[in-house]
């Protein structure tokens, strides 16, 4: 199936995509931030340079996008109908580096919690309870989906 849309338009649209201050990760740090927690964002000094880290807590988190970490079941993340072997690859190799760098971290004695794009869009609010029963609590990790 070819693309519908110009191979110069696609390039743009995909060069626009944020890395880091997404929607939903907007949507997580206005939460904890008015819960009272306080964190550093995206430190390069961690493995997989997590999205958030909460050091007083020992926590760190993870906010995938369905899509560029290939959340298996999801509906958010389907391969695209062209150059499908190109994407079935990388998102192969992003979903490889995601679990060598929790197991990393893990090691290091950090918690981990990996909130997926698709819980914050569908259940928000229990998403976000979840999280913070997480932080609060002694246990080493946590993904958080629908």
């Amino acid at each position: 199936m070819a693309d519908r849309v110009p191979p110069r338009t696609r390039s743009r649209m995909m060069a626009s995509i944020r890395g880091r201050d997404t929607q939903p990760e907007l949507i997580l740090r206005r939460h904890l931030h008015g819960l009272g927690f306080r964190y550093r964002l995206a430190p390069r000094d961690l493995p997989g340079k997590p999205d958030l880290v909460l050091p007083k807590h020992g926590v760190v988190i993870f906010v995938h996008g369905c899509f560029w970490h290939g959340h298996r079941g999801c509906r958010f993340a389907t391969v695209p109908a062209t150059r499908t072997e190109f994407w079935t690859a990388k998102i192969a190799t992003n979903r490889a580096r995601d679990h060598l760098k929790a197991a990393q971290l893990q090691h290091a004695g950090w918690r981990i919690a990996v909130v997926w794009e698709c819980a914050l869009k569908i259940e928000r609010e229990v998403t976000l309870r979840q999280l913070v029963t997480f932080i609060q609590s002694e246990r080493a990790s946590i993904e958080l989906t629908v």
